[in-house]
């Protein structure tokens, strides 16, 4: 039996993860929305909602037209 696709809450807790580690560097842009679609094997929906929980906690931040990027350190 194939595994559970992992929740929006434990797929934003592993990119975080990625994040804090440096994984995923300041400045640098975030996987596009269909490429951690096929990652981690769930819908746009649930990586929608990956990135508002991302944002909220001050992780990330949107450009318009251009992505999802980890903000620079102050």
């Amino acid at each position: 039996m194939p595994a559970l696709p992992m929740s929006s809450e434990e797929i934003a807790e592993d990119i975080a993860a990625r994040i804090k580690s440096g994984e995923y560097a300041p400045g640098t842009q975030l996987p596009s929305y269909r490429q951690l679609m096929d990652i981690y094997s769930v819908s746009y929906g649930t990586i929608g909602s990956v990135m508002v929980r991302l944002r909220m906690m001050g992780l990330t931040v949107t450009s318009k037209g251009r992505g999802v990027f980890v903000p620079e350190k102050d």
